[in-house]
């Protein structure tokens, strides 16, 4: 199964600094993608069609997905291990505070069975909208990570994840060592970074997608590409 993963900070033209808690960044010297633009990159470049929307959810901060994705498996909608196109100007694996280092030494260090406790991670104030994705990664939900990226992103994928050239994602740690007998090696996961967001064509259908506003990275002016997003989308 393929999920289609938005971020609403992708269609700018910079990245933003994040704001504080409560605030927007300024638009500053830059732009908002035209709404004709983003409809094009939709249509050509993800394959989708507003005639056959896509079942999904908005979300104000982009780890709503990983809770949307644990209903959906929880209903028997989505099975995993399924394909993630996540289009953002950021990888959300980790890098920045809270960082990765409490999934590669906790997470990694549990039964993969009992792994997804999402609410858990969230008391803990350990899972945040910077590395939700590494926790769906943990969790063995995904099998397959292609990351369509902002022209202006940062290198903000931590290295120590990536296996055979950065084709490949295997989550590894000193702590996981041990426990390689008991639940298995990680799995590799297919991965795959498109700097380039025109190089990335894909016209293989989608089963669900999630859009983030993420208005701490996106300024107000962008809210009006949501209506246009959602045009492509069914709401669940």
């Amino acid at each position: 199964m393929r999920v289609l993963d938005i971020d609403l900070d992708f269609f700018l033209s910079d990245c933003f600094p994040l704001a504080d808690i409560g605030k927007r960044p300024d638009i500053m010297d830059k732009h908002v993608w035209k709404k004709e633009d983003v409809r094009t990159f939709l249509e050509l470049n993800c394959g989708l069609s507003c005639k056959n929307k896509i079942p999904g959810r908005v979300f104000e901060t982009h780890d709503g997905a990983l809770c949307f994705w644990g209903e959906l498996i929880k209903h028997g909608r989505l099975k995993a291990p399924f394909s993630v196109v996540h289009i953002d100007a950021h990888s959300d694996l980790g890098i920045g505070y809270p960082g990765p280092g409490f999934v590669l030494n906790s997470v990694l260090g549990t039964k993969p069975f009992i792994r997804a406790d999402i609410e858990r991670y969230y008391r803990m104030r350990e899972l945040d909208e910077a590395n939700y994705l590494l926790f769906a990664l943990a969790f063995r939900w995904i099998d397959r990570l292609v990351n369509v990226r902002n022209p202006k992103s940062h290198n903000d994928i931590p290295k120590s994840i990536l296996v055979d050239d950065g084709n490949f994602i295997q989550l590894r740690s000193f702590t996981s060592k041990f426990f390689v007998s008991a639940y298995g090696e990680e799995p590799k996961i297919q991965f795959k970074t498109y700097s380039d967001y025109s190089m990335y064509k894909d016209a293989k259908a989608f089963d669900f997608m999630s859009l983030a506003i993420s208005p701490r990275y996106a300024p107000i002016q962008a809210d009006d590409l949501i209506s246009v997003i959602c045009e492509y989308m069914c709401e669940i």
